[in-house]
């Protein structure tokens, strides 16, 4: 750069080794949930059993085949969005609001999935008497293992969507200034006047 101090390209040096490292960081965080909802998937996918009291497969509750479902499509949007999160370009306002909004909603189906994959797993062990569900854990242990551990990942991954959420978030509202407004009252307490 022609005209500068030494001090500037210093600091821009600075911010392009932090912003590989913050790419990296990224980058990593996104591709740490596909191979979890790939294992999560993978478990549900294989999860049957045939036993004296009958079959179960995943796809005989319509909340596993969400779960699946939720897991394969955050797997696909995990491995795009660390490709594009690679590519060294700047961030502009279209991807920030982009990254923001499919990380929020990814979250969201994620984190909705492993609730009611939860539910149906805690009736499966204990039951409920009111509406004569009895416990199915005791007669297919094998499918309700599998199922928990399918589940607990799935939490996993919800965690991990999180933190891209916030991260999304910042990258995106930190490219805003702060409000400015008339502070015309001295005690620090700002009041709305209609």
């Amino acid at each position: 750069m022609a005209g500068s101090t030494p001090l500037q390209k210093r600091e821009l040096e600075d911010d392009n080794e932090n912003s590989s490292s913050m790419r990296t960081a990224e980058t990593m965080l996104r591709l740490l949930p596909m191979g979890l909802c790939v294992v999560a998937l993978v478990i549900m996918l294989k999860n049957q059993q045939t036993n004296e009291y009958g079959s179960i497969t995943y796809s005989d509750l319509g909340t596993f085949r969400y779960l699946v479902h939720a897991n394969g499509i955050c797997a696909g949007y995990s491995l795009l969005s660390a490709i594009v999160a690679v590519v060294p370009r700047p961030i502009t306002m279209s991807r920030a609001w982009t990254f923001f909004l499919l990380d929020q909603i990814l979250t969201y189906a994620i984190l909705a999935a492993g609730a009611v994959s939860t539910e149906v797993m805690y009736l499966a062990y204990k039951g409920d008497t009111a509406v004569t569900w009895s416990k199915s854990c005791g007669s297919f242990g094998s499918f309700c293992h599998k199922a928990t551990a399918s589940v607990s990942i799935t939490f996993v991954v919800s965690l991990c969507y999180a933190g891209l959420s916030l991260l999304s978030s910042y990258r995106l509202f930190s490219k805003y200034d702060a409000p400015v407004g008339s502070y015309n009252n001295k005690g620090g307490i700002e009041i709305a006047s209609y």
